[in-house]
């Protein structure tokens, strides 16, 4: 008996390929084409192609009419090919399971093809023809790679040959003298006697004024600029550009003290902590730590932002290194490893806090677990658990007269002392926390969490200090807003963020939605109080000023073109001036004062 007879229908029926045609259809449709039009529904085109692949594998199984040599050896020979290709395709490709989601539409399409072209061919000519063609599907992967994915999932696809944003950086800066505050330092390894520190005891920080912009999301990590009014006709009056440059990638922010600007980078091998000049972009110092965190969706760099408070700047790696530098020169003070110092697990997109100093501590979140190091030495003071991954920062607030350190975690929020880690009180609460708690007029908690397809909600606790202790009581859960990665902010009575991509208002008597418009993707906003007004960074690069009233949405201005590429960094606004940057490039503008 020869493969032709083995591989014959035992019937003279066609094939039944309309339903095949039909799902592959679909799922192109749903995968790459409605997602492109219509980006916030690029997570559900993903579940939908998925649903697709599966209609298409039992229709191929079972309802075809195929040899069931072909069913068979088609099942057989794709994911062979997927295996084989995985050891050529880049390594943005082979991390984590997107090689598999990119193999599925493409074998999805090239079996239905496949089918249809291959139907009259002879036996063996069919099956050498079936599994060129799997071949021929996977090895498509090779010509490309990906830069990551936008917040609503869709991905980010390029050339596999296109330089990318960080080499063409690299390559325009090798000649570049850089002003190192030091040589490149080797990165603390994850063992205890990994954590470095002077050979002499450091002088203790000496006080002075505070900066303008201490660090992430600005004086109290809840992105209100007070005191300030800014021009809102941007039709006579835009925002100027002082200057515009390259930056490595990286998700931090900005810290500015004077007329210098702190950020984070990664410059190839290096984690760079970068100063530059407010007033010109030039570079004046560089720190860097021989260390790269990289992870297929987000990308690669640092994740944290600066903080700088009496001379020092105190920072936080994606790969757990915390330092502290010279604000002036970015000479070492002391360096220290919160992974070797906890003990916690890299996160899988980082570690992601931002330092918070109090007092005479500087308090870092790895993973579940709160560290707490002495400001002038780097000798750690307290540890506490506050279980589950975060990739929130911890957060000091003012509860019942109380300071207290707040620290959201995928066990729900815990609150410490800053001043030896005692807990105070704990509330349980489902996901995974990326933003920032904010408070209520009357000192009740805001608090959102997020789980891996977008924001689950908002809650309201309302924490309170009796002769019994703390108790910690949830007035409401709302679903009106839902922020993933984009932090929200409180004026009169109202919260104000984005529901996954779109900006919403909530009442904070009742979580009850107000209104919902504006498309900025997953950007990030500021709040200027004194005019109700929010200026808005859109997740592709555009400025907006949105009114910060209940009455509905209302956008004032807009600016098209203050950066190019994927902008997740919050922004910053420095007296007039704007800070703006993301993975690719970094930008400042000054903002015409109102009334001026």
């Amino acid at each position: 008996m020869n493969i032709d007879q083995i591989s014959s229908p035992p019937s003279k029926k066609p094939l039944r390929l309309w339903p095949g045609v039909v799902a592959v259809v679909l799922q192109w449709l749903a995968w790459f084409v409605f997602p492109a039009v219509f980006p916030p529904i690029a997570i559900y085109g993903l579940l939908f192609g998925i649903f697709a692949a599966l209609v298409i594998l039992l229709w191929w199984l079972f309802f075809s009419r195929a040899p069931w040599l072909d069913r068979v050896g088609a099942i057989v020979v794709m994911p062979v090919a997927v295996i084989a290709i995985r050891q050529v395709v880049h390594v943005s490709i082979t991390a984590g399971v997107l090689i598999t989601l990119l193999s599925v539409p493409l074998l999805s399409l090239a079996l239905v093809a496949w089918a249809v072209a291959a139907r009259r061919f002879s036996g063996g000519v069919r099956l050498a023809t079936l599994v060129a063609s799997m071949f021929l599907a996977c090895g498509v992967l090779t010509l490309i790679r990906t830069s990551g994915v936008t917040g609503g999932a869709h991905l980010d696809i390029r050339w596999r040959w296109t330089p990318t944003p960080e080499q063409r950086l690299l390559a325009q800066t090798r000649e570049e003298t850089v002003p190192l505050a030091s040589p490149p330092s080797p990165a603390p390894a994850p063992s205890p006697a990994a954590a470095t520190t002077p050979e002499k005891t450091p002088a203790a920080p000496v006080p002075e004024k505070p900066a303008i912009w201490p660090g992430f999301r600005g004086p109290n990590r809840d992105d209100v600029i007070r005191g300030q009014q800014i021009e809102t006709d941007w039709s006579t009056s835009p925002p100027v550009e002082m200057w515009r440059r390259m930056v490595g990638p990286g998700w931090s922010s900005f810290a500015v003290r004077g007329a210098l600007v702190y950020t984070q980078e990664q410059r190839g091998d290096d984690e760079d902590v970068s100063c530059y000049s407010l007033a010109s972009g030039k570079l004046v110092w560089r720190h860097r730590d021989a260390a790269r965190f990289w992870e297929p969706g987000s990308g690669a760099g640092p994740r944290g932002t600066p903080t700088v408070i009496d001379g020092r700047v105190y920072t936080f790696g994606a790969t757990g290194i915390v330092n502290a530098l010279d604000a002036n020169t970015g000479a070492v003070v002391w360096s220290r490893n919160a992974q070797s110092d906890t003990g916690a697990k890299r996160p899988d997109w980082g570690f992601s806090s931002s330092p918070l100093v109090v007092n005479d501590v500087v308090i870092v979140a790895a993973s579940g677990r709160l560290v707490a190091y002495d400001v002038a030495t780097g000798t750690p003071r307290w540890f506490a658990q506050t279980g589950g991954g975060s990739y929130s920062s911890p957060h000091l607030m003012t509860i019942g007269g109380v300071a207290q350190v707040v620290m959201l975690s995928g066990a729900g929020v815990t609150s410490v002392t800053p001043a030896n880690g005692t807990p105070l009180w704990t509330h349980a609460g489902p996901g995974v926390p990326i933003l920032q708690p904010a408070q209520t007029s009357d000192g009740d908690v805001l608090i959102a969490a997020g789980d891996l397809i977008g924001g689950m909600g908002t809650r309201r606790l309302a924490v309170a200090r009796g002769s019994g202790g703390w108790t910690v009581q949830e007035r409401w859960s709302s679903t009106a807003l839902k922020p993933f990665f984009n932090d929200f902010v409180v004026h009169k009575g109202h919260a104000y963020g984005f529901d996954v991509s779109i900006l919403a208002c909530i009442d904070l008597q009742d979580g009850a939605r107000i209104w919902k418009g504006g498309r900025y993707g997953h950007g990030q906003l500021l709040l200027l109080p004194d005019q109700d007004l929010m200026l808005v960074l859109s997740e592709e690069g555009e400025l907006a000023l949105v009114k910060a009233t209940p009455d509905q949405f209302t956008e004032v201005a807009r600016f098209p073109a203050a950066l190019e590429g994927k902008t997740w960094n919050h922004p910053v606004l420095a007296g007039d001036v704007l800070l703006v940057r993301n993975g690719e490039e970094m930008a400042a503008f000054r903002l015409a004062r109102a009334g001026r």
